[in-house]
């Protein structure tokens, strides 16, 4: 059985120790140590990662008998090993796991919701609870109760028990496990069985913020983070705040009635925009179409979007069993429409013109698209299908 020395030394970040034996099994390599401070996957936390004489340790598992494996990326030889954990990955680990504990008690102690699982991610933690909604004013609470422990900065004691004496200690969730059982103590708050890595003490854990909450199966999944994340996030979130403030001309207090301002302002543009749109079709489709008896209408705009020019056709073809040929030369696409008055089918005929000129679309018997590489394919295209019909 190997020795834990990430129970006995939590803050252990290299060592030396003997090479109990090398194992290479379905294509991978594995090292045993003498004794180990990479803690080995389980209870919701991951393994820890660093490396081995120099060579990436990428995971770290235990086997029933006691033994941990450490996969590594390639054969280590020899008999002693220098070993280093990835300690700013370990630290956040041990910061998760125990924020996840606080929390866990915090919700306890607030309306004696229970902790049903815990999951300790790359990006977030989260745990699932009991209670099937909490609100923003809850969470806010909370954190405010997480907080008090935190600046109290109490003490966290790791012990093993035995069943008989793990009987008489306040346990917040009874274990599973049969055994000796190692118990994580929050002084004067939580008696938890557990066997992850923690902190010596709840100040290390900076501060616990609640981002979000998830419905799942009737319980609600709650996302936080501890320490550094909390403050790489803060950050973060700081930045994006002072700069959007910084673009909309006021203090961030302000911002949201600023932004809910201005999107009401651009709600009215928009519908002065579709009005003004709608006045410009209609224009535009009378110049078209008042000085001409050819069933065909082409024009070809500078700006115009298709979204544009397919308003402009569903105004030429309204009234009159016209084919609008209508091309945007800054998007380099073309439209052709009819109101199916008529015997061309245009996605047929686009397809000809397509096997033609280097360009790609398609559509069907009353309307049909196409984009083109250039504007002097653009127009090719447009001169063909005008020369078909």
């Amino acid at each position: 059985m190997t020795n834990q020395l990430y129970y006995s030394s939590p803050y252990m970040s290299s060592w030396t120790t003997n090479i109990v034996k090398t194992l290479h099994k379905d294509g991978k390599e594995y090292v045993e140590l003498a004794e180990t401070a990479f803690y080995p996957e389980g209870g919701g936390q991951p393994s820890d990662t660093g490396t081995i004489n120099g060579i990436t340790v990428l995971d770290v598992q235990k086997e029933d008998d006691g033994t941990i494996l450490h996969l590594v990326e390639q054969e280590i030889t020899g008999q002693t090993a220098e070993c280093i954990v990835d300690w700013e990955k370990r630290y956040d680990h041990m910061q998760q796991h125990t924020g996840q504990h606080l929390l866990s008690a915090v919700l306890h102690e607030w309306k004696d919701i229970a902790t049903v699982s815990f999951h300790l991610g790359t990006d977030y933690t989260t745990i699932d609870i009991d209670i099937e909604e909490l609100t923003a004013s809850d969470l806010l609470e909370i954190e405010a109760l997480c907080s008090k422990y935190i600046f109290a900065n109490k003490e966290i004691k790791t012990y093993f028990v035995t069943e008989t004496e793990a009987a008489a200690l306040p346990l917040r969730k009874l274990p599973s496990v049969t055994g000796k059982l190692r118990i994580v103590e929050i002084d004067q708050i939580d008696y938890s069985a557990c066997a992850g890595t923690h902190v010596a003490r709840t100040g290390e854990l900076g501060f616990i913020k609640l981002l979000k909450t998830e419905k799942h199966r009737n319980q609600t999944r709650l996302f936080f983070l501890c320490g550094h994340r909390a403050m790489k996030d803060y950050q973060v979130s700081q930045t994006i705040l002072t700069a959007l403030s910084d673009k909309f001309r006021t203090n961030k207090e302000m911002l949201a009635d600023r932004i809910d301002k201005l999107e009401k302002e651009k709600k009215i543009l928009n519908s002065e925009l579709e009005a003004a749109k709608l006045e410009n079709a209609a224009f535009l489709a009378e110049k078209l179409t008042s000085n001409t008896d050819s069933t065909v209408i082409s024009a070809s705009f500078a700006h115009k979007q298709l979204k544009d020019l397919q308003l402009l056709a569903k105004t030429i073809i309204k009234e009159k069993d016209y084919i609008a040929i209508l091309a945007s030369e800054s998007d380099k696409k073309l439209l052709i429409q009819h109101n199916g008055s008529q015997s061309i089918s245009c996605g047929a005929l686009l397809k000809e013109v397509l096997a033609e000129i280097n360009g790609k679309g398609g559509g069907n018997n009353t309307q049909a698209q196409a984009t083109f590489d250039s504007e002097q394919d653009l127009k090719k295209a447009m001169d063909s299908l005008i020369s078909s019909i």
